[in-house]
């Protein structure tokens, strides 16, 4: 059995369309545009402590995760870089939010310390992975479900501490948000190591190529 490295997907990956070398197409320049919001909304929660401002930051960025994707497939602009953009953004997306939030002591450290985790839990995988010759497992619709209610939550999560009048419904909903995320990023990464374990079974075994 021949080795081959396995490639990064990503769900605007649709059919057998393969990712083309574009760099500046509409899907890439939102995929940008989020990137540029991880340091404002950092700015406007933690320095200026506009939380307003800093709720429609995060809001932008986590409806336009799909947006994204959608013009990709619709205008036939799949990219190799919208493959790596995309979910860098979401990443950042994420950890930048955390430890703003941590900081500012809107989700306990707890919560916090769980996701990263299984950030460094997958980190681990990936290291086996390219160790053996492997790239980045395809990302799961488990994966990208649990990042798409993480994305939703904070901007919830901020409401409930900039708005008093519905703090206690948008805490409700913002914490339902978060931990049906938590516990479907957690089960996302046990996926990718089982995806894994089983490449990395498959290299070691009879008739795989050395």
């Amino acid at each position: 059995m021949s080795r081959r490295p396995a490639r990064a997907e990503h769900p605007r990956d649709t059919g057998d369309e393969a990712p083309g070398n574009q760099v500046l197409t509409l899907p890439n320049l939102i995929s940008f545009g989020r990137l540029l919001g991880v340091p404002l909304f950092l700015y406007l929660f933690l320095v200026a402590r506009a939380d307003v401002a800093a709720v429609v930051v995060l809001a932008i960025g986590g409806t336009t995760d799909w947006v994204d994707g959608w013009i990709a497939r619709r205008l036939r602009q799949v990219s190799r870089l919208g493959e790596l953009l995309d979910p860098l953004a979401d990443r950042l997306y994420i950890l930048a939010t955390l430890v703003a939030f941590t900081a500012r002591e809107v989700v306990p450290w707890q919560f916090t310390a769980a996701l990263l985790a299984r950030e460094v839990l997958l980190l681990g995988s990936l290291a086996v992975l390219r160790r053996h010759g492997y790239g980045p497992p395809p990302v799961h619709y488990v994966g990208k479900t649990a990042t798409f209610l993480l994305l939703a939550a904070f901007p919830v999560l901020l409401l409930a501490t900039a708005a008093t009048d519905v703090a206690t419904a948008a805490s409700a909903i913002g914490w339902a948000l978060a931990w049906w995320g938590l516990v479907l990023y957690w089960v996302a990464g046990g996926m990718y190591v089982v995806q894994a374990a089983r490449l990395v079974r498959a290299v070691r075994g009879p008739g795989a190529a050395a």
